[in-house]
């Protein structure tokens, strides 16, 4: 039985991921920004484990992971949490900067740091849910594209330097896909959201399990996703 460690779980494809390993029977180790959400997240999925700590704050992820008990290994790490915040250069600020660089990559550099002893043992693998943006960046698009395109650049990284250790690592690139977030984007834009134009969740999940389940004699670096409508 697998397991697998899966940020950004509440919602979207973090949870289409969750809901689609945990009901195969693989073991689940769900991280959540803090205890009440960690609570939420046990309710959705029974008999996953939880692990606290705040994306927004990668300086206290070592401490936080230090507190709580971690598995001696681990199949899988899958990125997915992420927070976007629009607007031209002339108006971000650096907060909007900060913010999105800090969840979208810095705190993914951190775990994948953290568990990379976990993930040699087993030779697993890192998934980095990525963007469309990650690829291309478009107006009001700067600050997240950035933190994509350094997470873009964070996986060929890990993939160069972890392949002697049998660690597999994949970054997905979705395009606009139905989801809190992206409701959120559409709001930023003063757009009108209508989730049937978009992705359902449940596709990239499918990629994305796709890719765990690929026989070692593969690996899937990068795949794009896009909306077929």
């Amino acid at each position: 039985m697998a397991t697998h460690l899966i940020t950004g779980a509440g919602s979207g494809i973090g949870a289409a991921v969750a809901r689609r390993l945990h009901g195969r029977g693989d073991d689940l180790i769900l991280f959540a920004r803090d205890a009440g959400r960690a609570k939420d997240l046990a309710r959705a999925f029974p008999g996953a484990r939880t692990l606290v700590g705040d994306l927004a704050n990668p300086e206290r992820l070592s401490w936080a992971l230090g507190q709580q008990e971690l598995p001696d290994r681990l199949d899988s790490l899958l990125h997915v949490a992420g927070v976007v915040e629009l607007g031209e250069v002339g108006e971000l600020t650096p907060k909007a900067w900060h913010g999105q660089l800090t969840v979208n990559l810095i705190s993914p550099a951190e775990l994948t740091r953290l568990l990379l002893p976990q993930l040699r043992v087993s030779r697993g693998q890192i998934v980095f849910v990525n963007s469309g943006a990650g690829l291309t960046a478009h107006a009001q698009w700067s600050a997240y594209a950035a933190s994509k395109h350094g997470l873009k650049a964070l996986a060929d990284a890990v993939r160069a330097e972890e392949r002697p250790h049998g660690v597999r690592v994949t970054s997905v690139y979705p395009g606009r896909t139905a989801s809190p977030m992206q409701a959120k984007v559409h709001q930023q834009e003063g757009k009108e959201y209508d989730a049937s134009r978009w992705i359902d969740p449940e596709s990239v999940a499918t990629t994305i399990v796709a890719a765990l389940d690929l026989p070692r004699d593969a690996q899937i670096d990068d795949v794009t996703v896009r909306p077929g409508r």
